[in-house]
């Protein structure tokens, strides 16, 4: 599965504000939902914390209902990205 990558332009960017801002969840409680069901790993651990915070380099994958990853996000920092070809 190809992974997506998300620029940011912060130093970090919490679980639950990563789903809405990549259109994986529509509201904060949707997101909150997402995550304490299990359905969220960040580098190959699953995450039931919605306030972690993700760093450039981090991975979140979201779970499907049998547990394969349906989605796969890479944060990256935007000025990387920005300047990458």
């Amino acid at each position: 599965m190809d992974e997506e990558r998300i620029p940011i332009r912060t130093a970090t960017i919490r679980v639950d504000a990563l789903l809405k801002f990549a259109g994986l969840a529509s509201t904060g409680g949707e997101a909150k939902l997402r995550v304490q069901s299990g359905r969220v790993r960040v580098n190959g651990a699953v995450e039931t914390r919605r306030g972690r915070e993700l760093a450039p380099g981090d991975c979140l994958e979201l779970l499907d209902e049998a547990g394969a990853p349906a989605r796969t996000l890479r944060v990256v920092d935007s000025a990387a990205e920005a300047s990458s070809p």
